[in-house]
């Protein structure tokens, strides 16, 4: 399963309104820490792809944040406006 499924994937698991952690998704796809620790890069980096699409967005505490700004800080991802439902 690639990053962009997984976070598809994790989402439609959880209720239309919450979010998850783009630990989540490196985690399900790493066999162990040094596997999942080495993905969390490019899941952020597909999550900001994602979000400039309108397929999710990137959350900060309760704002909004631009997918330039996923570099730094906690991030949490959530179904966004153009969120494929199947």
């Amino acid at each position: 399963m690639d990053i962009a499924s997984t976070i598809y994937e994790l989402l439609r698991q959880r209720a239309p309104d919450a979010s998850i952690c783009p630990s989540d998704v490196a985690r399900a796809l790493g066999r162990d820490e040094a596997a999942w620790r080495a993905l969390m890069s490019p899941v952020r980096d597909e999550a900001a792809r994602m979000a400039r699409s309108g397929r999710i967005v990137i959350t900060q505490g309760p704002e909004t944040i631009d997918p330039a700004d996923v570099d730094h800080g906690a991030i949490r991802l959530r179904r966004g406006p153009e969120f494929p439902e199947n």
